[in-house]
């Protein structure tokens, strides 16, 4: 009989035990005076005693993905990116509540597990954390040969933040009348991949692509960005907020909706890249499915009263849109040329 070990399973501890010796000095950078156990530790110990300042707490917790961008990541070999994405796409979940987000928690799974890769996303995790002063508190990196393809990888994670329950959006007061301002996207941030790896399945992703002035793999892999530093400051302002995620504008801004109002959108009323029509006309896609899928360029949309949006347009550091207003109807987005 053949002798058996686990690295003959195609699980290799050594290579795990690398990896962690690689990312701990990133991990590390991230934590601040509530972190009592991390990296190493069964589980994470985050010192919760400043809740008790607050005067009715209420911990938000929100858990996600990247979806398919992973794998047009990995067939460029371009990985660090992917952690800022996960990062950013969880503190922005529960940004739309008003959290202050907390701590982080990661997993990466693989076939087959490369030290220096793993080390990469982890890597890029970190740095999104230590940007908005969150915790990467703990995490799994699991080896499972069988259930993922050779090469192929997944990332998820899971944060918790907290905020007042006074405070918590959307607010009650949203009403027809109110004005929706959008902040720009980074790119189509972490949605509607398996359809953009299907409209250039044969394109050469890393040649410059004339319509972008960039190659495609910078336009299509640019890190998912957090508004939280941005709107943080002046949340007490805003009525809502939609983070544009999958499902577009059809489906994320009705979820801050009353059941009697809709949004009026003004398709033209902010700047575009050219990456929109380009994948709109390479993928000869209808343009209400373009808006039903993607971002198209606003990654985050505000619900403000028309009172303030003058003053809150000059309290965010940087360029905003008018993009609509609601109206009166039954919890849709209308887009009007």
């Amino acid at each position: 009989m053949t002798k058996s070990d686990y690295a003959s399973s195609g699980v290799d501890i050594d290579a795990g035990n690398k990896a962690v010796e690689l990312m701990k000095d990133a991990v590390k950078s991230t934590y601040n005076s509530s972190v009592l156990a991390g990296i190493g530790s069964f589980g994470g110990l985050f010192d919760a005693s400043a809740l008790k300042e607050m005067k009715s707490p209420v911990l938000v917790a929100s858990t996600d993905g990247v979806g398919t961008k992973v794998k047009l990541a990995a067939s460029v070999g371009r990985y660090r990116g992917i952690g800022h994405d996960i990062v950013n796409h969880c503190i922005n979940d529960i940004l739309v509540q008003g959290a202050k987000p907390l701590f982080f928690m990661d997993y990466f799974a693989t076939s087959k597990l490369n030290p220096e890769q793993t080390a990469e996303v982890v890597t890029g995790i970190a740095e999104a954390c230590k940007e908005s002063g969150v915790a990467l508190l703990g995490g799994e990196t699991a080896e499972m040969p069988g259930v993922y393809q050779p090469n192929e990888f997944d990332v998820a994670g899971t944060i918790v933040g907290v905020l007042e329950r006074s405070e918590i959006l959307p607010r009650q007061d949203i009403k027809a009348g109110d004005v929706l301002i959008g902040l720009k996207s980074s790119g189509p941030h972490t949605n509607g991949y398996s359809l953009i790896r299907k409209i250039f399945a044969n394109a050469s992703l890393e040649n410059k692509a004339p319509e972008l002035n960039m190659s495609l793999a910078d336009a299509l892999l640019a890190p998912h960005r957090s508004y939280y530093s941005v709107l943080q400051p002046v949340l007490s302002e805003i009525k809502g907020l939609a983070h544009i995620t999958g499902g577009g504008f059809i489906e994320n801004i009705p979820r801050v909706l009353p059941d009697d109002i809709d949004a009026k959108i003004q398709l033209g009323s902010w700047e575009m890249s050219p990456l929109w029509n380009f994948i709109q006309a390479t993928g000869e896609i209808e343009t209400e499915e373009m808006y039903r899928v993607f971002n198209m360029g606003i990654g985050m949309v505000l619900v403000v009263d028309k009172n303030s949006v003058s003053k809150l347009q000059a309290s965010i550091q940087e360029e905003t849109f008018i993009i609509g207003e609601l109206v009166e109807g039954k919890q849709k987005v209308q887009l009007i040329q």
